[in-house]
């Protein structure tokens, strides 16, 4: 008897109500409802627009009923970012976007509250700025008074979860990517909440990846006209969900879940947290099962969203096809950029910074658009080789394969360039391998799927796999030594 249940998936530019059909053997999933996800700046602040992706919600919910009964309910998002309610559970304000300033210059202030090297040993997080516990932090520094008109702090798929059911609950996934949980205990760690000065009572308590968080409201169920559904406490950072999707039969594995961001890592039973970890800022993220993924945040497709963005504006609308046509007629391995240096994470005019990079760095400087695409596939695929070569050498492992899924594999050059830089098999698919995971992790919540190597198994033979083996080895070589000398 097939099982229908429903995910929603929130990237940082936009998101998605799928249903996802198991029918014992394969998964499906069809789009019901897609929206764009808009931030708003007011008064000098990014906001999400939380309200209005609610409302995408209810709407995804709606158009759910024409596929009949749905079971559960999931919901992905990006990680960091949250909301406060107060005692009577109100949100106090509109979420901050992590693109948002207020955070610069926090991280620093952190090392003077707690040792650069104990708020690593304890939470194993990459040090961003972004991170939840620095947004925090200028919150106590800087608007003391909402912070203490705040009865709990909710991440983003926790919040929508408490809109959809009542419930204020952290899923660990999610929990897991804010710089305060204990990697090790896998719960809030009191010493680094102390150390930064937060008030303990606003973190709700955790709950595991794929289980059950609640039901609908009686409110919503009659404003919508639904009956009483469960909602289930998927991996909420959408990377996790991403990871279980990832169609690998073996223990050890390298992963690429390839969007705006990039996430490339490897799964481990326990955390790795020592001075190679540290000193390479390798994030232990949380997952199903407590399993750690031992992963590197890099900047993904972003560059090239935004480069699109740019020309857009500038009159020359380009699909990313095109764009990758553009790319594959330039002249390769001239010129590089560290994708992840800070000039790239602000939103504009991404291609004349690139320019001004290269000519800095004293490489070719790219001119067309096509040099330009081509410049940040080079990039990003070098950039994945250097990550894996600072994990290999914490794990002391080899890996035969990258396991690439997620918006990313869609671009062949992108594939192809990933394989040739890290000199091994690319696996690329599922594309939507986000979506996949969040329906499988409803469905081990639901226990119709028994383990998370059945759940791969399942969706390795649901999707289409394609597979790159590496060319040029001795050019991408050389190429690799040049890359590391421009590194930020």
């Amino acid at each position: 008897m097939e099982k229908k249940v429903l995910a929603f998936d929130f990237g940082a530019s936009g998101g998605r109500a799928m249903c996802g059909t198991f029918d014992g053997e394969k998964i499906s999933i069809e789009e019901l409802h897609r929206f764009s996800n808009d931030p708003v700046i007011l008064n000098g602040t990014m906001y999400w627009d939380v309200l209005r992706l609610f409302f995408e919600i209810k709407q995804g919910l709606i158009k759910a009923k024409k596929c009949g009964r749905i079971e559960s309910i999931g919901i992905d998002t990006w990680g960091v970012d949250f909301g406060l309610l107060d005692k009577d559970g109100r949100l106090l304000e509109n979420p901050v976007h992590y693109r948002d300033s207020r955070t610069e210059g926090m991280l620093s202030e952190s090392f003077k509250l707690i040792d650069k090297q104990k708020f690593y040993e304890i939470t194993g997080n990459q040090f961003m700025e972004i991170n939840t516990a620095f947004q925090l932090l200028y919150l106590l520094k800087n608007r003391k008074d909402l912070l203490d008109r705040a009865d709990k702090m909710v991440l983003m798929p926790d919040l929508f979860n408490y809109f959809l059911t009542g419930e204020k609950k952290a899923e660990y996934s999610i929990a897991s990517t804010t710089q305060l949980l204990d990697a090790r205990k896998g719960a809030w760690s009191d010493e680094v909440i102390e150390a930064l000065g937060l008030p303990k009572h606003i973190f709700p308590e955790i709950v595991p990846t794929g289980t059950k968080v609640g039901e609908l409201t009686d409110e919503i169920c009659t404003e919508l006209g639904l009956e009483k559904t469960d909602v289930m406490a998927v991996a909420g950072h959408d990377t996790q969900c991403a990871l279980v999707a990832v169609p690998a039969s073996e223990e050890d594995f390298i992963f690429l879940s390839c969007g705006t961001w990039s996430l490339f890592g490897t799964e481990l039973a326990e955390p790795i947290i020592n001075e190679k970890s540290e000193y390479y800022n390798i994030t232990n993220e949380g997952g199903y099962g407590r399993k750690i993924s031992f992963l590197k945040n890099i900047i993904g497709l972003w560059c090239i969203q935004e480069s699109r963005r740019q020309w857009i504006r500038e009159g020359q609308e380009y699909g990313f096809g095109e764009l990758e046509i553009m790319a594959k007629e330039a002249k390769p391995l001239r010129s590089f950029i560290d994708p992840d240096a800070p000039e790239f994470t602000p939103a504009g005019d991404v291609p004349s910074r690139i320019r001004a990079f290269c000519e800095r760095t004293g490489q070719p400087v790219p001119q067309t658009i096509g040099e330009v695409v081509r410049c940040i596939n080079e990039s990003l695929a070098m950039k994945y080789r250097h990550a894996m070569e600072e994990i290999k050498d914490c794990t002391g492992k080899d890996y035969k394969t990258v396991y690439m899924v997620g918006g990313g594999t869609q671009s062949a050059l992108l594939c192809q360039f990933t394989a040739n830089a890290c000199g091994c098999r690319v696996s690329a698919g599922p594309v939507e391998a986000t979506v996949l995971g969040n329906v499988a992790l409803q469905l081990m919540a639901s226990g119709d799927i028994a383990s998370l190597s059945e759940a791969r198994e399942i969706i390795k033979r649901s999707q289409d796999i394609k597979v790159y083996e590496p060319q040029d080895k001795e050019k991408w070589d050389e190429a690799y030594e040049r890359f590391k000398k421009i590194l930020v």
